[in-house]
């Protein structure tokens, strides 16, 4: 086992914890030993931890994460960290002390992410170039490879082809209509109209505000919706499909309805749970590295203000991405 930091023999680390589910105030610091990798593992110093939805739906013992990890209380939330490599377990030959990583880490059942310190697989993480701060780094995993597998593993999205983002400027959409985009698709997105402008500059073709105009009445003949909102909002987006089109919903609490809507209607539609994919997740890195996307993080909170990390997060309408700075 290599070990050239004495950060990774430092005492103690500090992590965010709850012992039970609830409202943010659940949430608390803690110290603990900083972990030891094993056979496969990567400790990371880390930078940023993404904040993602699933994160206050956990939190608040909702959806499927929750109903694993209930029995293992307490437990440190974040699937997503971006640091530098300090040690590697045994069998590690691909990361080495030194090196800027990021991932989509312990899903669904160990998480760790919200954290000076943390373990991860080495299969799990892509190196972070050099143009993109660690800090922001640790908002791409879990966001990213959920707008590219929606769009391209289930909906199957082509050159030339005509999409309807929802929620285009908040954390997965931002990723998914620049994908979109440069995958060479016609790209529609759904948003407020103070990110109309931000929306323009990533390239998106048409706007659409949902306060002023029902998209239902704008969009017709789609060959894919991606669906960021569930609900209601899934089921109507039916009706803007061209008959070979397809709907694929993110929301699991809902995507059950919508796709039993679609079938009534003799349409397709599929729900999706993110999966980690460190060959995408490579895949998107260079297209950072490239210039072809960009990252946006909204805000960025330290440790100790995670609490009101979680209120952002839980009240939506974020632009980008919420992330916490571990250093």
């Amino acid at each position: 086992m290599e070990n050239t930091s004495d950060n990774a023999t430092a005492a103690s680390m500090r992590h965010v914890v709850y012992e039970q589910f609830g409202e943010p105030d659940v949430l608390q610091v803690v110290s603990s030993p900083v972990p030891e990798p094993g056979d496969g593992q990567v400790l990371i110093r880390v930078h940023g931890a993404g904040l993602n939805p699933i994160d206050w739906k956990t939190r608040k013992g909702l959806g499927f994460a929750a109903r694993q990890i209930e029995g293992s209380l307490p437990w440190t939330p974040g699937y997503d960290v971006a640091g530098e490599v300090v040690e590697v377990g045994s069998g590690v030959t691909t990361f080495v002390p030194g090196d800027r990583v990021m991932g989509m880490v312990g899903f669904p059942v160990d998480g760790g992410g919200y954290s000076e310190f943390a373990l991860a697989s080495a299969d799990e993480l892509a190196i972070v170039p050099e143009e993109l701060d660690l800090v922001q780094a640790g908002g791409v995993p879990l966001a990213a490879l959920t707008a590219w597998q929606g769009l391209f593993e289930m909906g199957n999205l082509e050159s030339g082809q005509k999409i309807l983002i929802h929620a285009g400027a908040g954390g997965v959409g931002h990723f998914a209509v620049q994908f979109a985009l440069e995958r060479g698709a016609h790209v529609i997105a759904t948003a407020s109209a103070r990110n109309r402008d931000f929306l323009a500059e990533l390239g998106v073709h048409e706007v659409i505000d949902y306060h002023e105009t029902d998209f239902v009445d704008e969009c017709y003949g789609l060959d894919m919706v991606l669906d960021l909102m569930g609900g209601e909002i899934g089921k109507r987006s039916l009706h803007t499909l061209g008959e070979q089109g397809v709907l694929v919903t993110i929301p699991t609490v809902t995507a059950d309805d919508i796709i039993s809507e679609a079938e009534r209607m003799g349409l397709r539609a599929h729900g999706m749970t993110v999966r980690p994919d460190v060959f995408h997740l490579e895949e998107i890195a260079e297209l950072i590295e490239d210039g072809d996307v960009r990252v946006h993080v909204d805000q960025q909170f330290a440790l100790d203000d995670v609490r009101s990390a979680h209120e952002t997060l839980e009240g939506g309408h974020v632009r980008g991405k919420l992330v916490l700075d571990c250093r």
